[in-house]
Parts: C-alpha cells; structure tokens; sequence
C-alpha cells in the first residue's frame, strides 16, 4: 500500500494529500480506508501541498459614508471611454503576495490601466488611474 500512496503522490506533482491520494486509489479499485492512507503518508513522512493563510484586501469600515454608484449598476457604455471601472485584487505567488489594481473601460471590456505591487497602498490605484488617463489622451 506505500508503494501505491508514493506512486500517487510523486504522480501528482508531490502536492495531493491524504484525501485526493485517497480518492485517487478508490478511482483504480484499491479499496483502503482513509485513516489508513493518512496513517501511511505520515509514516512515509509525506504531506500534501498547504494552503496560505487568507489575504485580506479590505478593511471595511461600518461608520464611513459609502461612495455613491454612479452608473447604477449598469456596466454597458455608448462609446470608448465614456465609463471606467475599477478594482483590486491580490494574486498568491511563491515569492509571497502581489496586489494588482486594473482599470476597465465597460465599451469594449478592455482593461486601458493596471498596475502591481507588494503592498495595498492608495499609490497602486492611482498608477493604474494614472496610466489609464494617459492611454486616453488623444495624440
């Protein structure tokens, strides 16, 4: 059965845990209890991949005045550049957290301004504010 749990594991990039190693032997007929399987991966001293810790990106504050919405939830312009949208978000990679902030045009879904950094400050959407009004700019 070792064999079996290692021949999974090193077959799925050394990241599958007890419960998907589990799985995937009850998929080629090999009829094994859970516990087991985990019993065995921690004799092997084999562990699955772990998940980071949750990233939080906003902090909201129930006593601050909400920003009005001004398009009234309807996403769809007349023509390029009549109405932006934006965000932010975060993407995991190994070397740790980065924040990316985009600007979209809602006419042709086109994302006219982004920007990325290490850390969420008010500076990384405004550069993505900032490269969107100059792509704007007529030449």
């Amino acid at each position: 059965m070792k064999t079996l749990i290692t021949q999974a594991y090193e077959a799925n990039y050394r990241v599958y845990g007890a419960r998907k190693i589990w799985r995937h032997l009850n998929r080629q007929d090999v009829a094994v209890a859970r516990c087991t399987v985990e019993r065995l991966m921690r004799e092997l001293g084999i562990t699955g991949a772990v998940r980071g810790k949750k990233v939080i990106t906003t902090i909201s504050d129930a006593s601050a005045e909400r920003a009005p919405d001004l398009v009234d939830r309807d996403f769809v312009a007349p023509a390029p550049n009549r109405c932006w949208v934006a965000d932010f978000t975060h993407v995991t990679t190994f070397a740790g957290v980065v924040y990316v902030a985009f600007v979209v045009d809602t006419f042709s879904r086109r994302i006219v301004g982004w920007s990325a950094a290490t850390s969420k400050e008010t500076q990384l959407v405004l550069d993505a504010l900032e490269m969107a009004l100059v792509a704007a700019r007529p030449r």
